[in-house]
């Protein structure tokens, strides 16, 4: 779904860069405490999280989410579901839902069981299911608290048409790179702000004994959000939107000079670890981790990827802001790049458990409660940025806030789910395979067109 207007969405992309990047630039390496208080803990006897959202008693009703979410990130969401148990009386059920979501949702319907809410992790996905009727559009309390909670921005690109559909309940910021602090102190590395400068600082990481990079290339979303940070900063917001929309092809020379851009890491072996064969078996966890574990030697120096990665950091034992620093994903062209993600509830049972539900997650009460365990960053802008649970975290958390409307969301995400979203399909394949062989530009171009003309039928 591209709800945002194409004026608005290439001012997002300049505005955006030079807030977030700017605010990032300047303080993500800060070091980070822990600010919690043991008394406000989600699911603790002295929960504090606010109360300033209304629900209804909903004794006896029993409802089911379903989401991609996994580990911690699940264990972390069970507990805010189980704050609006606590708050309603109603019992909400975590289904674990496997990419692509919405053919996992189809599976459902069709059997007559389709869960209440679902968490979508496309806009592309919100528009297939209004489409196929799986969608039922918000009622009235939850669009009052999207109004009084999110940025007009936030609101449209959950909205099909004129209707809205979808709570953003989480967001990204993923233009970030994360390193481990004492490799770099070891090698004498520094912070890059520019791709060639990226490129002086991998090979001062490599000359010190240590792979640069680790790539999640197991999963091929990794990949997609790699090519859309340097191809927004190199091609600029305009090509950016064109792209996102397959109004320019994948065989435009914007793309291949991405490609060309990508290859100059991807293509050196021994700038990411286990070379190409390892990254295609490293999954996004294990990516992060093998990053933060094995001392001064560990299997590589730095990971790309969004705020969420500071789940699996902590996994790692690593302290963020100390162990593990950050910077911002390098500027390619003139400006750095700042692309967002984000997850949506979208009822599909409408009920008044299932609006009360959404509802509630659209509340700063519910963020709140997420806020606190990290790993996690929300859209919502009356969160107390005070909730998250160090300096790194609350930096990028004002970023995203700060920047209002100016947002440029994830190009893959804009997609359809066949070309944009789907394992061993599409980009994520096409990537993979680059992956495998970067000097094979001018396939993978083709192989790129062809799954996009298919997919949005053009």
């Amino acid at each position: 779904m591209r709800s945002t207007s194409k004026n608005r969405t290439r001012r997002a992309a300049r505005t955006a860069a030079a807030v977030a990047a700017g605010a990032l630039a300047l303080s993500l390496t800060a070091c980070g405490g822990d600010d919690k208080d043991s008394g406000n803990e989600p699911g603790g006897s002295g929960q504090q999280t606010g109360n300033t959202v209304t629900l209804p008693k909903l004794n006896g009703e029993s409802l089911e989410v379903a989401a991609v979410w996994t580990g911690a990130e699940q264990e972390n969401f069970k507990k805010v579901l189980a704050e609006f148990e606590k708050r309603t009386g109603a019992k909400v059920t975590f289904v674990p839902a496997q990419d692509p979501i919405i053919n996992f949702l189809g599976s459902k319907v069709a059997g007559g069981q389709p869960p209440d809410i679902a968490m979508l992790p496309q806009p592309g996905a919100i528009k297939q299911a209004v489409d196929k009727k799986w969608a039922k559009p918000l009622g009235a309390d939850v669009i009052k608290e999207l109004q009084e909670n999110y940025s007009q921005g936030w609101q449209d690109i959950g909205k099909v048409g004129d209707k809205q559909y979808g709570v953003y309940y989480k967001a990204a910021n993923k233009s970030l790179i994360w390193y481990n602090n004492q490799v770099f102190e070891n090698a004498g590395a520094t912070e890059p702000k520019t791709w060639d400068e990226l490129l002086t600082t991998a090979q001062t990481v490599y000359d010190s004994g240590v792979t640069p990079f680790s790539v999640g290339g197991a999963e091929g979303w990794t990949l997609t959000d790699w090519f859309e940070n340097v191809y927004l900063s190199q091609a600029g917001p305009e090509k950016y939107d064109q792209l996102a929309k397959h109004e320019i092809k994948w065989t435009d020379p914007s793309v291949k000079d991405a490609l060309t851009t990508l290859a100059q890491v991807w293509g050196k072996k021994d700038y990411v670890a286990g070379g190409a064969t390892g990254a295609l078996q490293t999954d996004f966890p294990a990516s992060v981790t093998q990053v933060f574990t094995g001392g001064d030697q560990p299997k590589a120096a730095m990971v790309y990827e969004g705020d969420f990665a500071q789940v699996n950091i902590t996994q790692a034992k690593a302290e963020v802001g100390t162990d593990a620093k950050v910077f911002p994903f390098p500027s390619v062209g003139g400006t750095a790049p700042v692309v967002s993600g984000g997850d949506a509830a979208v009822i599909l049972q409408d009920s008044k458990a299932a609006q009360a539900l959404a509802t509630w997650l659209a509340s700063p009460d519910a963020a709140t409660i997420q806020a606190k365990l990290g790993g996690y960053l929300s859209p919502n802008k009356n969160v107390d940025n005070s909730a998250y649970p160090n300096e790194v975290q609350r930096r990028i958390a004002k970023a995203l806030i700060d920047s209002g409307d100016d947002f440029r969301f994830d190009m893959s995400d804009q997609a359809p789910q066949a070309f944009g979203g789907t394992p061993g399909k599409g980009e994520w394949k096409a990537l993979q395979d680059f992956l495998k062989n970067p000097s094979d530009i001018a396939g993978t171009q083709a192989k790129l067109e062809a799954d996009a003309a298919a997919a949005y039928g053009n």
